[in-house]
Protein backbone atom coordinates (compact mmCIF):
# COMPACT_ATOMS: atom_id res chain seq x y z
CA UNK A 1 0.00 0.00 0.00
CA UNK A 2 1.40 3.31 -0.60
CA UNK A 3 0.67 6.67 1.01
CA UNK A 4 1.76 10.02 0.54
CA UNK A 5 3.05 11.43 4.06
CA UNK A 6 2.89 14.88 2.95
CA UNK A 7 6.35 15.57 2.57
CA UNK A 8 7.15 14.26 -0.82
CA UNK A 9 7.60 10.76 0.40
CA UNK A 10 5.92 7.74 -0.24
CA UNK A 11 5.22 4.47 2.19
CA UNK A 12 6.00 0.95 0.55
CA UNK A 13 5.15 -1.45 2.94
CA UNK A 14 8.08 -0.66 5.63
CA UNK A 15 10.25 1.57 2.65
CA UNK A 16 10.15 5.08 2.28
CA UNK A 17 10.98 5.70 -1.51
CA UNK A 18 11.45 9.93 -2.37
CA UNK A 19 8.52 11.05 -4.62
CA UNK A 20 10.95 11.75 -7.93
CA UNK A 21 7.81 13.94 -9.30
CA UNK A 22 8.25 16.18 -6.76
CA UNK A 23 11.67 17.44 -7.11
CA UNK A 24 12.37 20.66 -7.07
CA UNK A 25 12.96 22.69 -10.81
CA UNK A 26 16.36 23.98 -9.49
CA UNK A 27 17.01 19.83 -9.10
CA UNK A 28 15.49 18.64 -12.00
CA UNK A 29 17.37 21.25 -14.60
CA UNK A 30 20.32 20.37 -12.74
CA UNK A 31 19.73 16.70 -13.86
CA UNK A 32 18.43 17.56 -17.27
CA UNK A 33 21.16 19.74 -18.17
CA UNK A 34 23.38 16.75 -18.19
CA UNK A 35 21.37 14.53 -20.68
CA UNK A 36 21.13 15.26 -25.01
CA UNK A 37 17.89 16.67 -26.42
CA UNK A 38 16.89 13.34 -27.47
CA UNK A 39 17.24 11.43 -24.16
CA UNK A 40 15.39 14.19 -22.66
CA UNK A 41 12.47 13.03 -25.14
CA UNK A 42 12.47 9.45 -24.57
CA UNK A 43 12.59 10.00 -20.93
CA UNK A 44 11.84 13.31 -18.59
CA UNK A 45 9.36 14.42 -20.28
CA UNK A 46 7.42 11.33 -20.58
CA UNK A 47 7.28 11.19 -16.32
CA UNK A 48 5.13 14.18 -15.40
CA UNK A 49 3.93 17.76 -16.47
CA UNK A 50 6.33 19.32 -13.95
CA UNK A 51 9.36 17.28 -15.77
CA UNK A 52 8.21 18.30 -18.84
CA UNK A 53 7.93 21.88 -18.10
CA UNK A 54 11.06 21.71 -17.08
CA UNK A 55 12.50 20.14 -19.87
CA UNK A 56 11.28 23.11 -21.65
CA UNK A 57 13.47 25.58 -20.04
CA UNK A 58 15.03 27.94 -22.52
CA UNK A 59 18.25 27.26 -20.20
CA UNK A 60 17.94 23.36 -21.14
CA UNK A 61 17.57 24.82 -25.05
CA UNK A 62 20.71 26.79 -25.99
CA UNK A 63 22.33 23.97 -27.75
CA UNK A 64 20.59 21.32 -30.64
CA UNK A 65 22.93 19.18 -31.31
CA UNK A 66 21.51 16.08 -33.97
CA UNK A 67 25.00 15.17 -35.18
CA UNK A 68 25.94 12.35 -32.93
CA UNK A 69 22.81 10.88 -33.47
CA UNK A 70 23.36 11.09 -37.13
CA UNK A 71 26.66 9.50 -36.76
CA UNK A 72 25.74 6.77 -34.63
CA UNK A 73 23.28 5.19 -37.63
CA UNK A 74 24.47 4.21 -40.68
CA UNK A 75 23.61 6.40 -43.85
CA UNK A 76 20.52 6.12 -45.43
CA UNK A 77 18.68 7.59 -48.49
CA UNK A 78 16.14 7.95 -46.93
CA UNK A 79 17.00 10.70 -45.14
CA UNK A 80 16.72 12.50 -48.54
CA UNK A 81 13.88 12.84 -48.65
CA UNK A 82 10.91 15.56 -47.70
CA UNK A 83 9.45 13.58 -44.88
CA UNK A 84 12.15 13.25 -43.03
CA UNK A 85 13.10 17.25 -43.58
CA UNK A 86 9.97 17.91 -42.11
CA UNK A 87 10.65 15.87 -39.22
CA UNK A 88 13.79 17.23 -38.84
CA UNK A 89 12.55 20.87 -39.14
CA UNK A 90 9.78 20.57 -36.51
CA UNK A 91 12.58 19.36 -34.23
CA UNK A 92 14.84 22.28 -34.40
CA UNK A 93 11.64 24.84 -34.63
CA UNK A 94 10.63 23.66 -31.78
CA UNK A 95 13.39 23.45 -29.44
CA UNK A 96 14.35 27.61 -31.25
CA UNK A 97 10.91 28.40 -29.64
CA UNK A 98 12.15 26.63 -26.19
CA UNK A 99 15.31 28.68 -26.60
CA UNK A 100 13.38 32.13 -26.20
CA UNK A 101 15.95 33.53 -28.40
CA UNK A 102 18.91 31.85 -26.15
CA UNK A 103 19.70 29.27 -28.65
CA UNK A 104 23.86 29.44 -29.20
CA UNK A 105 24.63 26.54 -31.00
CA UNK A 106 22.83 24.59 -34.03
CA UNK A 107 24.25 20.83 -35.10
CA UNK A 108 21.98 19.26 -38.19
CA UNK A 109 21.59 17.90 -41.11
CA UNK A 110 19.15 17.47 -43.63
CA UNK A 111 17.12 20.51 -42.44
CA UNK A 112 15.69 23.70 -45.16
CA UNK A 113 14.96 27.21 -45.51
CA UNK A 114 12.07 27.23 -43.54
CA UNK A 115 13.84 25.98 -39.63
CA UNK A 116 16.70 28.13 -41.01
CA UNK A 117 15.27 31.23 -41.73
CA UNK A 118 12.89 30.42 -38.47
CA UNK A 119 16.20 30.59 -36.40
CA UNK A 120 17.62 33.52 -38.24
CA UNK A 121 14.42 35.65 -36.66
CA UNK A 122 14.99 34.11 -33.41
CA UNK A 123 18.43 33.08 -32.86
CA UNK A 124 20.55 36.27 -32.27
CA UNK A 125 23.20 34.91 -30.36
CA UNK A 126 23.97 31.74 -32.87
CA UNK A 127 27.56 31.34 -32.61
CA UNK A 128 27.78 27.93 -34.43
CA UNK A 129 26.05 26.52 -37.52
CA UNK A 130 26.13 23.07 -38.93
CA UNK A 131 24.01 22.19 -41.64
CA UNK A 132 26.22 19.37 -43.37
CA UNK A 133 24.15 17.41 -45.98
CA UNK A 134 21.02 20.32 -46.30
CA UNK A 135 20.44 20.14 -49.84
CA UNK A 136 17.13 22.54 -49.48
CA UNK A 137 18.94 25.58 -48.19
CA UNK A 138 19.45 28.20 -50.20
CA UNK A 139 21.29 31.29 -50.34
CA UNK A 140 18.28 32.65 -49.48
CA UNK A 141 18.02 31.67 -46.07
CA UNK A 142 21.69 31.25 -45.21
CA UNK A 143 21.64 35.48 -46.33
CA UNK A 144 19.26 36.14 -43.56
CA UNK A 145 20.97 34.08 -41.34
CA UNK A 146 24.54 36.03 -42.06
CA UNK A 147 22.33 39.57 -41.36
CA UNK A 148 20.77 38.72 -38.00
CA UNK A 149 23.38 36.27 -36.78
CA UNK A 150 26.48 38.21 -36.84
CA UNK A 151 27.88 36.62 -33.73
CA UNK A 152 28.98 33.16 -35.43
CA UNK A 153 31.81 31.95 -34.92
CA UNK A 154 31.74 28.42 -36.70
CA UNK A 155 29.82 27.35 -39.69
CA UNK A 156 29.90 24.21 -41.04
CA UNK A 157 28.34 24.15 -44.95
CA UNK A 158 29.70 20.70 -46.06
CA UNK A 159 27.78 18.46 -48.95
CA UNK A 160 25.55 21.68 -48.97
CA UNK A 161 24.85 22.35 -52.79
CA UNK A 162 22.25 24.63 -52.76
CA UNK A 163 24.77 27.15 -51.64
CA UNK A 164 26.63 29.53 -53.65
CA UNK A 165 29.67 31.48 -53.16
CA UNK A 166 27.10 34.30 -52.34
CA UNK A 167 26.53 32.66 -48.79
CA UNK A 168 29.98 32.88 -48.44
CA UNK A 169 30.33 36.54 -49.40
CA UNK A 170 27.88 37.47 -47.37
CA UNK A 171 29.13 35.41 -44.09
CA UNK A 172 32.17 37.02 -44.48
CA UNK A 173 30.88 40.54 -44.56
CA UNK A 174 28.59 40.72 -42.00
CA UNK A 175 30.16 38.10 -39.14
CA UNK A 176 33.60 39.21 -38.45
CA UNK A 177 33.67 36.88 -35.39
CA UNK A 178 33.98 33.61 -37.58
CA UNK A 179 36.96 31.50 -36.43
CA UNK A 180 36.28 27.85 -38.78
CA UNK A 181 34.90 27.89 -42.10
CA UNK A 182 33.84 24.05 -43.24
CA UNK A 183 32.67 23.44 -47.19
CA UNK A 184 33.81 19.83 -47.43
CA UNK A 185 32.65 18.02 -50.61
CA UNK A 186 31.82 14.83 -51.59
CA UNK A 187 34.47 12.55 -52.46
CA UNK A 188 34.33 11.67 -56.47
CA UNK A 189 38.34 10.26 -57.28
CA UNK A 190 38.98 8.19 -53.75
CA UNK A 191 38.35 4.29 -54.85
CA UNK A 192 39.00 3.36 -51.55
CA UNK A 193 36.02 5.52 -49.88
CA UNK A 194 32.97 3.94 -49.41
CA UNK A 195 29.87 4.39 -51.56
CA UNK A 196 28.52 7.32 -50.54
CA UNK A 197 24.16 7.68 -49.74
CA UNK A 198 22.90 10.02 -51.71
CA UNK A 199 20.92 10.98 -54.80
CA UNK A 200 22.95 10.60 -57.79
CA UNK A 201 21.92 13.69 -59.29
CA UNK A 202 22.33 15.81 -55.94
CA UNK A 203 25.86 14.76 -55.93
CA UNK A 204 26.53 16.01 -59.70
CA UNK A 205 25.07 19.51 -58.56
CA UNK A 206 28.60 19.83 -56.22
CA UNK A 207 30.44 23.20 -56.55
CA UNK A 208 33.08 23.75 -59.55
CA UNK A 209 34.03 27.35 -58.30
CA UNK A 210 36.78 26.35 -55.79
CA UNK A 211 38.88 28.90 -56.73
CA UNK A 212 36.21 31.58 -56.78
CA UNK A 213 35.01 30.44 -53.18
CA UNK A 214 38.99 30.94 -52.26
CA UNK A 215 39.09 34.30 -52.80
CA UNK A 216 36.04 35.37 -52.19
CA UNK A 217 37.11 33.66 -48.49
CA UNK A 218 40.55 35.25 -48.66
CA UNK A 219 38.74 38.40 -49.46
CA UNK A 220 35.97 38.39 -46.48
CA UNK A 221 37.64 36.12 -43.81
CA UNK A 222 40.73 37.49 -43.13
CA UNK A 223 39.91 36.29 -39.69
CA UNK A 224 39.73 32.54 -40.14
CA UNK A 225 42.31 29.82 -38.36
CA UNK A 226 40.85 26.87 -39.18
CA UNK A 227 39.36 25.96 -43.35
CA UNK A 228 38.50 22.97 -44.47
CA UNK A 229 38.19 22.81 -48.13
CA UNK A 230 38.36 18.44 -48.44
CA UNK A 231 37.44 17.21 -52.40
CA UNK A 232 37.21 20.80 -53.34
CA UNK A 233 38.39 21.96 -56.98
CA UNK A 234 40.70 24.26 -55.84
CA UNK A 235 43.88 25.00 -57.64
CA UNK A 236 47.29 26.75 -56.72
CA UNK A 237 45.71 29.66 -57.70
CA UNK A 238 42.91 29.93 -55.38
CA UNK A 239 44.95 28.26 -52.62
CA UNK A 240 47.51 30.85 -53.12
CA UNK A 241 44.77 34.01 -52.90
CA UNK A 242 43.48 31.95 -49.25
CA UNK A 243 46.90 31.83 -48.06
CA UNK A 244 47.85 35.78 -48.89
CA UNK A 245 44.24 36.57 -47.64
CA UNK A 246 43.98 34.65 -44.39
CA UNK A 247 47.53 34.85 -42.95
CA UNK A 248 45.91 33.88 -39.14
CA UNK A 249 45.32 30.06 -40.91
CA UNK A 250 46.18 27.75 -38.01
CA UNK A 251 44.54 24.29 -39.95
CA UNK A 252 43.19 23.78 -43.43
CA UNK A 253 42.17 20.53 -44.43
CA UNK A 254 42.61 20.25 -48.15
CA UNK A 255 42.76 16.34 -48.44
CA UNK A 256 41.02 15.15 -51.57
CA UNK A 257 41.66 18.47 -53.51
CA UNK A 258 42.93 16.51 -56.70
CA UNK A 259 44.45 19.51 -58.54
CA UNK A 260 46.88 20.40 -56.67
CA UNK A 261 50.43 19.29 -56.51
CA UNK A 262 52.48 18.91 -53.08
CA UNK A 263 55.06 21.71 -54.37
CA UNK A 264 52.42 23.86 -55.15
CA UNK A 265 51.01 23.92 -51.39
CA UNK A 266 54.66 23.91 -49.96
CA UNK A 267 54.88 27.30 -51.84
CA UNK A 268 51.50 28.70 -51.13
CA UNK A 269 51.16 27.60 -47.19
CA UNK A 270 55.11 28.78 -46.52
CA UNK A 271 54.23 32.38 -45.86
CA UNK A 272 51.40 31.05 -43.12
CA UNK A 273 53.40 31.92 -39.94
CA UNK A 274 50.96 30.29 -37.44
CA UNK A 275 50.21 27.15 -39.44
CA UNK A 276 50.26 24.26 -37.27
CA UNK A 277 48.70 21.56 -38.89
CA UNK A 278 47.97 20.82 -42.60
CA UNK A 279 46.17 18.00 -44.24
CA UNK A 280 46.92 17.10 -47.86
CA UNK A 281 45.92 15.13 -50.33
CA UNK A 282 46.74 11.53 -50.75
CA UNK A 283 48.98 11.91 -53.72
CA UNK A 284 49.56 8.09 -54.23
CA UNK A 285 45.88 7.29 -55.07
CA UNK A 286 44.69 6.05 -58.47
CA UNK A 287 42.34 8.11 -60.38
CA UNK A 288 39.18 6.04 -60.23
CA UNK A 289 35.62 7.11 -60.49
CA UNK A 290 33.43 6.41 -57.22
CA UNK A 291 30.40 4.52 -57.02
CA UNK A 292 27.71 6.42 -56.33
CA UNK A 293 24.33 4.76 -55.28
CA UNK A 294 21.04 6.13 -56.74
CA UNK A 295 18.04 6.53 -54.74
CA UNK A 296 15.39 3.88 -54.62
CA UNK A 297 18.24 0.87 -54.85
CA UNK A 298 17.09 -1.07 -51.86
CA UNK A 299 20.38 -1.89 -51.31
CA UNK A 300 21.23 1.35 -49.98
CA UNK A 301 18.56 1.71 -47.93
Amino acid sequence: MEVNDGQGKVEMGSRLCPDWSEMTRECLLDIFSRLSHEQRWIGPMLVSKNWMNACFDPSLNTIFDLETRFLSFPESINWWTPEFEYNVDSFLRSVIDRSQGGLTEIRVRHCTDRSLSYASERCPKLEVLWIKSCPNVTDASMMNIASNCRNLKEVDISYSYGLSHESLTMLGRNCKNLKTLKRNQYPRLNPHMPTIIAPLDYLARYSKYGNVEAEIIARHMPQLKHLEFRYSTLTAQGLASVCEGCQDLEYMDLYGCIYLRSEEITTCTSSLNNLKEINKPNFMFPMAILRMSRPGNPRDE
